[in-house]
């Protein structure tokens, strides 16, 4: 484990986060809303302020599920989790099937149909906690796709992809503080 830190400026805030090694070549900053409240509300304020309209926000389990909470208080909208084991409660869950950056491994994201029908033909607002390769909002992407969910916009307060890769939903060109189908990120 590294003992450097990152000094993150976001939403008005500055963060410490501790730096992990996922490779011989890469580290990833611990940036995690769990307990900061102070961050998820300043953070939920920022990305709302910057996305269209919605009427879902669609999450994956787990880090970025005190952002879609509070930016569904803040606005009134329904959020929705996608989790990444069958419950007994999901009536016929759907999934897809990603590679995690931060776990290393595959994960499956399952929704089922008792919230997975809300979103057929809804404007659906795809959050996460941090992008680092599009991966995740790609699988989850692909999972709303099998609801007829319309995507409207990808948020998330942080990416670090490099400007030469491309959007996973709509395969437009990353920007440096924006993406394809309606980035929507904190800065």
């Amino acid at each position: 484990m590294s003992d450097a830190y990152y000094t993150l400026h976001i939403a008005g805030l500055e963060r410490q986060l501790k730096r992990f090694p996922v490779s011989d070549s890469m580290d990833i900053a611990a940036f995690i809303f769990f307990g900061d409240v102070e961050l998820t509300k300043a953070c939920a304020e920022e990305l709302l302020k910057k996305v269209p309209e919605f009427d879902y926000i669609v999450t994956p389990e787990a880090k970025s599920i005190p952002l879609a909470y509070e930016m569904s208080r803040q606005s009134g909208k329904k959020y929705i989790v996608a989790r990444k084991g069958v419950k007994v409660y999901m009536d016929r869950p759907e999934k897809v099937t990603v590679h995690s950056i931060t776990t290393q491994k595959e994960q499956t994201l399952y929704l089922g149909h008792e919230d997975g029908d809300l979103l057929d033909g809804k404007r659906v607002l795809l959050l996460d906690d941090v992008i680092s390769t599009g991966d995740s909002l790609k699988a989850l992407q692909q999972l709303v796709a099998l609801f007829g969910a319309n995507i409207v916009a990808s948020a998330a307060p942080l990416s670090f992809l490099p400007a030469a890769r491309t959007c996973a939903c709509c395969g437009a060109a990353w920007g440096a503080a924006a993406f394809g189908c309606g980035w929507a990120g904190v800065s």
